[in-house]
């Protein structure tokens, strides 16, 4: 059962419910939140507060709530109503305090006031998240050694397991969430705002961001090493000692649990960056596709159906031709007017629909050319040449020879199990996918990669048909 409600106030969402004057409590919280950005500490003179708070109000021409025990709606005085509210033991989000020494009355924010200004914040203004900088910090922590060797507990695996948890947390709230950004995307039902507000999406910060987390930062580029690294923690017994002693100190656990809690971390790590990390992006990625072409389709029909300037001149033309067929309108129309409306010869041209006629020259003199016969070794180095030129070490019938050797008695050949260290030895395998269905196999494409030579190429699966 949850016990939030234990350490919370009992009255401490009353402000913010529908009863309540709640954007006006919630648009005070958050002024008074951010007062204490430049500050030490949540700590400021109730005097600073309050007239900071009153400015506020007087711009933004707050009344006092009917419950508040204000006489003439000052500012200052309605500024200390809201404070003695948000101060009250039922609400909770302030606490009033007296300094020992000088007596002077200070405003303090409370840790749970603190988190619900920050939570208000967030759901206006969601702050952005830079995807690629937890696999750069997972990346540079496990490689700077010297800088955690003392306390890798601490300082190692813990700021490890923290931001791949962390990317996981933001990759599957931005798959949940994208169809929403791209609806509000596709909502405009004008041309031109529709179509500046797709250029502006694929212009705008995520796609760059989602660009550099499936480009410049890929996962691909740090994963082995990050694994290695993550495995040496485990098999160095020195390393893993460390760990383990640190790891029971800091958490309370027995060495069993300690051990256990360790090779959860480690192993939860590793399968989100080698499985999960690539389901969640291919997920991502056929959400971006699909409401793109929605967004794109939505454009087509808008264009077609003329809600722009140019369809609502086809659509007027259209209907004074279908109200022509019926009554001949140029006879109502002076003369000099009438050769401006050929509404049955609707015909454009331009430069563009122009074809040139081709001009074919005539022979009207003929000439003799010289021409050297080869010799026998020019026709033999000739033949050599096109020999070498045309030798394909990766065509279909050698791929098919290929494929057979490594088959064997094998029911099914993974991508793992051909060869892959060389560069010819990965060009070998692809061509041998290439050819596969030629050849007589199916191939079923995996999620994931092979790395072999600074190349990927994507796992996969040979069956005989």
């Amino acid at each position: 059962m949850i016990e939030i409600f234990k350490i919370i106030p009992s009255g401490f969402f009353n402000p913010l419910s529908s009863g309540s004057n709640n954007e006006v409590n919630a648009s005070c919280l958050i002024e008074i939140y951010e007062q204490f950005e430049n500050e030490v500490t949540y700590r400021i003179s109730k005097k600073t507060i309050r007239d900071i708070l009153a400015s506020f109000i007087l711009d933004n021409h707050i009344k006092a709530d009917s419950d508040m025990d204000v006489e003439d709606g000052r500012p200052s005085d309605v500024a200390n109503s809201f404070l003695r509210k948000f101060s009250s033991p039922d609400v909770g989000w302030l606490v009033e305090e007296t300094d020992d020494a000088t007596y002077e009355k200070y405003i303090s924010m409370t840790e749970v006031g603190i988190a619900l200004a920050e939570f208000l914040i967030n759901i206006e203004k969601p702050e952005k998240v830079e995807y690629s900088t937890y696999i750069y910090n997972i990346y540079n922590t496990l490689n700077n050694e010297t800088q955690w060797k003392d306390s890798p507990y601490i300082n190692c695996l813990k700021p490890v397991y923290k931001n791949a948890k962390a990317l996981s947390k933001s990759l599957k709230s931005l798959s949940t969430f994208i169809r929403k950004t791209i609806e509000d995307l596709i909502k405009e039902v004008s041309l031109e705002t529709l179509t500046e507000n797709l250029l502006s999406y694929c212009n705008g910060d995520f796609i760059k961001e989602y660009a550099r987390l499936t480009k410049q930062q890929n996962i691909h580029i740090y994963r082995r090493a990050i694994k290695e690294k993550l495995d040496q923690l485990t098999n160095e017994p020195d390393k893993f000692n460390a760990l383990l002693q640190e790891c029971v100190s800091e958490e309370g656990l027995s060495e069993r649990d300690a051990e256990i809690y360790i090779y959860d971390m480690i192993d939860n790590t590793k399968s989100f960056l080698s499985e999960d990390y690539d389901r969640i992006m291919k997920d991502i990625k056929h959400k971006i596709n699909m409401h793109l072409h929605i967004a794109v389709g939505r454009i087509r029909f808008i264009r077609n159906n003329g809600t722009d300037n140019r369809g609502s001149v086809e659509q007027v033309i259209k209907l004074l031709k279908e109200s022509t067929s019926e009554l001949d309108m140029r006879d109502e129309l002076p003369e000099e007017y009438q050769n401006l409306f050929r509404l049955d010869r609707n015909e454009y041209l331009d430069l563009v629909s122009v074809k040139y006629p081709r001009k074919n020259r005539a022979i009207r003199k003929a000439t003799v050319s010289m021409v050297e016969l080869p010799t026998d070794e020019d026709i033999d180095a000739a033949k050599r040449q096109q020999k070498m030129e045309a030798y394909n070490p990766y065509s279909k019938e050698k791929m098919k020879m290929y494929l057979e050797e490594l088959f064997s008695c094998k029911k099914e050949l993974h991508s793992d199990d051909i060869p892959h260290e060389t560069h010819d030895e990965l060009l070998a395998a692809v061509s041998a996918v290439a050819y596969g269905e030629e050849n007589g196999y199916n191939i079923e494409v995996e999620d994931g990669y092979v790395e072999s030579n600074n190349l990927m190429l994507r796992k996969f699966v040979i069956t005989k048909k």
